[in-house]
């Protein structure tokens, strides 16, 4: 069977690319990080999720991106803003570096595995502005990695795979809810408590909720309020 390693959070997007590589025949080897974020709950949901989405195996990294901090998801002296972030502008909830780093982790992984793909839930459509969501990102990333590795250097190649880039948010919902993802056991909000609930005003709460709403999928968040 052809093995993938799966980059997952505990929230919507990268369980919906579990599930996903999974309904491609893939053996999915999940990683997620423990890098100084904000909330653990997001860790334990991505725990459940790839058991319940049957991964092969699941590692938790531990970075510490809060020792550079310049992210409110970092830094605790950095509110969570909870109003629209103006057209143009990268939110303060951008990790510097995150995607950069996670990948490269996932990189190495990959071919200490033998695995040719690497699946992460980017998304640049209902997304937050970041910059290491976007097409060229990814393009240039993949370049990169079959120049870096010995797996490339041999012609066996590298692949990273976003199925979600150009999709709406109630697009992937409509996509997970067909293959059976319990969106309930997900956590998408940047400020969830310790049971997981979520605040309902942040921008991922936002964007969420208003992708079940345009899905026409019923909400199965629990909200603090």
């Amino acid at each position: 069977m052809k093995k993938a390693v799966v980059l997952v959070s505990g929230g919507l997007d990268s369980t919906t690319v579990l599930a996903i590589a999974k309904s491609q025949g893939f053996e999915c080897y999940t990683m997620s990080f423990d890098y100084g974020q904000r909330h653990r709950s997001e860790l334990r949901a991505a725990n459940d999720t790839a058991e319940l989405l049957g991964a092969k195996s699941h590692k938790v990294i531990k970075l510490d991106l809060s020792a550079i901090g310049g992210s409110a998801l970092t830094d605790d002296n950095i509110a969570v803003p909870e109003e629209e972030t103006a057209e143009g502008e990268i939110p303060i909830t951008y990790v510097p570096a995150r995607n950069t780093v996670f990948l490269s982790i996932a990189m190495g992984w990959a071919e200490v595995l033998g695995s040719s793909d690497i699946f992460i839930g980017v998304n640049a459509v209902d997304y937050s502005g970041y910059p290491d969501c976007r097409p060229d990102f990814i393009a240039a990333f993949q370049c990169m990695a079959n120049l870096a590795t010995k797996a490339g250097v041999e012609g066996k190649g590298l692949r990273i795979q976003t199925p979600l880039i150009n999709l709406t948010k109630a697009e992937i919902i409509q996509k997970g809810s067909k293959l059976g993802v319990d969106y309930s056991k997900t956590i998408s909000c940047y400020q969830a408590d310790e049971q997981g609930r979520a605040c309902g005003r942040c921008d991922s709460c936002r964007l969420r909720k208003q992708g079940f709403a345009d899905a026409g999928v019923n909400d199965p968040t629990m909200y603090q309020n």
